[in-house]
């Protein structure tokens, strides 16, 4: 055993974590509040694990984990929401576009009341 492999077997703080019920619920949630939902499933990295992007019909979006492609796909089949993996199709314009117009409005002065 090397002098440092002790410390290489520790979880550090802020490592990679699975998918829970809670994150499976807010998914839930966001998706029956809005129409027109996408799942847009992204790959698990370095950094983060397998995560869904899901996107309304306005482009507002919202980004969980998810155990795995595989619960993403059943995620959609039991809600009637189509899955695409971003890698693949990449993401819908309606969402680029959502962002923009949010940046362009916090970007915005606020105007005085009156």
């Amino acid at each position: 055993m090397g002098l440092f492999d002790s410390l290489r077997r520790k979880p550090r703080p802020g490592t990679l974590r699975g998918a829970t019920k809670h994150d499976t619920g807010y998914l839930d949630e966001w998706a029956g509040a809005r129409h027109g939902v996408e799942a847009y499933v992204e790959p698990r990295t370095n950094v983060t694990d397998t995560t869904v992007v899901l996107v309304a019909h306005d482009g507002e979006w919202t980004r969980r984990r998810i155990a795995d492609l595989d619960a993403a796909i059943a995620f959609g089949r039991k809600r009637d929401i189509p899955v695409y993996e971003v890698a693949r199709v990449g993401y819908p314009k309606r969402m680029r576009d959502y962002m923009a117009r949010q940046k362009l409005e916090r970007s915005r002065p606020a105007s005085p009341e009156s």
